[in-house]
């Protein structure tokens, strides 16, 4: 669906053509329908100038009061804000930074189901492999316990796994680092010049975007659907933009959980040799195939220019906070450098527990069953107590990407919060705006959690969904102030 070029202002008539058809009783109601809607699922971009009331009130031939009144609606509702002296504005309810991710906040609500953090509980076992690690440290404490690139057993052990997935790597390869968000940070600084184009998915994890943004790159969306990736879109947008890099997660894509196969692999990979673009591909979620599928080729078997990010935090525990780079060697001085300017490596102890993981296994059986087990029961509530829901199952990773049968999403997570439930709405997930049909929904709580959550959403989306016109806005703090999204 595109959106607005001219973020600047929406044209008269442009607005006319979008909005066309709004119900008509009352005008007003169906007008502000009709934009929120707009504005919600990015056909008007956030921030956008809304054209005044008179060029409204003709192009669409309605009379003044009902351009007035519904202009109010939007303002009231959190879809527009009236600047003095420049006219009315597109919005989206709370901030678009902010998010409802308590995390970070050092006394959670009692009783609040969070499903913003698509990140499980420890598994079974690794506590033990902790207690065995505390052995391993004494051999290191002779050295001066800096290892910019990582213990060299580590990287070994990540390299062997590489190796085992058909894509044969050399330990030197291998940097690691404190986990995959800083590992987008380190190949965003030394890959990428200041004002450089970069494609990345929409929707997409926000955390790694706003690292490669941090990096000074122009961000070029390209979107990912709800069923999956549009190759030939997304090849041309290559051909007109030529990026010089592309984020991609095509293994359970972060929030869609999509996974790419390698027919698709390969085409995407010859598109990007096309357009002279080297992808950067993020493996966060790639351990956590929770149906005993084969899972495809890493993309730089397709690629060999492929920077490829890692990460412990999905497969293992949110605590361990491990990541790693792979990337071709030439890239390696590079990288080197900006992982210099940024940290001086990991924790040893960390590295030691995670060696002794990888040597075992890139993931622990028990944990994948837990995982199916929470899936299965998130997705079985969905379809039983929230059926206007529409989802494709994810064969993995750790969420579920919902699609309304509105543009309410955000209305709907401040209602859920209010019902002790703490969702992300798409627009988190917007790199332009838009996307707000849609919630990520983690399986990372106990099923009969996440039932509950599921039982408290369905009662909110009867406040949020069902009615005839924008949700009011309530008083009080906006839902989601002051949180990071973290996962």
């Amino acid at each position: 669906m595109s959106q607005t070029t001219d973020r600047a202002v929406v044209p008269a008539s442009r607005l006319a053509a979008l909005v066309a058809g709004f119900d008509t009783a009352p005008a007003y109601a169906g007008l502000a329908e009709a934009l929120t809607e707009a504005i919600g699922d990015g056909r008007i971009g956030r921030d956008a100038r809304l054209p005044s009331e008179r060029d409204l009130t003709a192009a669409l031939g309605v009379s003044r009061t009902t351009v007035t009144r519904a202009y109010a609606l939007l303002r009231e509702t959190g879809y527009a804000e009236a600047r003095q002296g420049s006219g009315t504005f597109t919005r989206l309810p709370g901030s678009a930074g902010r998010s409802r991710d308590r995390t970070l906040m050092p006394h959670p609500d009692e009783g609040l189901i969070d499903l913003t953090c698509a990140a499980a509980t420890a598994p079974p076992g690794l506590l033990a492999t902790v207690a065995e690690a505390v052995g391993d440290l004494p051999a290191c404490l002779g050295d001066h316990g800096y290892f910019p690139a990582g213990l060299p057993a580590l990287q070994a052990a990540i390299a062997a796994g590489f190796a085992e997935r058909g894509l044969p790597t050399d330990p030197e390869q291998i940097i690691v680092t404190p986990g995959a968000l800083s590992a987008a940070a380190i190949v965003a600084r030394a890959l990428t010049r200041r004002g450089a184009r970069f494609l990345v998915e929409s929707p997409v994890y926000p955390n790694a975007t706003e690292a490669i943004r941090h990096a000074g790159a122009r961000l070029v969306a390209s979107p990912v659907d709800p069923e999956g990736w549009d190759l030939p879109a997304l090849g041309a947008t290559l051909q007109q933009v030529r990026p010089a890099l592309a984020y991609l997660i095509p293994d359970f894509q972060n929030p869609t959980g999509h996974l790419m196969d390698d027919a698709d692999r390969a085409e995407l990979a010859h598109r990007l040799a096309t357009a002279g673009t080297r992808a950067v591909v993020d493996e966060s979620h790639q351990a956590l195939a929770l149906d005993g599928q084969p899972m495809p080729l890493p993309f730089a078997a397709h690629a060999p220019g492929t920077v490829t990010l890692g990460s412990a935090s999905k497969s293992f525990w949110g605590g361990l906070r491990l990541g790693w780079i792979r990337a071709p060697h030439d890239l390696l001085p590079a990288l080197t450098d900006a992982r210099l300017s940024l940290d001086l490596g990991a924790p040893v102890l960390e590295q030691l527990v995670l060696t002794r993981l990888l040597e075992r296994g890139q993931v622990f059986p028990d944990h994948v069953a837990r995982l199916r087990e929470q899936r299965d029961a998130l997705l079985g509530a969905l379809a039983e107590r929230l059926p206007e829901a529409r989802f494709v199952p994810p064969g993995g990773g750790l969420a579920v990407w919902c699609r309304l049968p509105a543009a309410r999403a955000t209305a709907l997570a401040a209602e859920a919060e209010r019902r002790g439930v703490a969702i992300a709405p798409g627009p988190l997930f917007a790199v332009d705006g838009g996307l707000d049909r849609f919630v990520r929904i983690p399986w990372s709580r106990p099923a009969d959690e996440l039932v509950l959550a599921v039982d408290r959403l369905a009662a909110a989306w009867e406040v949020v969904g069902r009615s005839s016109g924008p949700e009011p806005r309530r008083r009080g703090r906006a839902a989601g102030s002051g949180r990071v999204l973290v996962a």
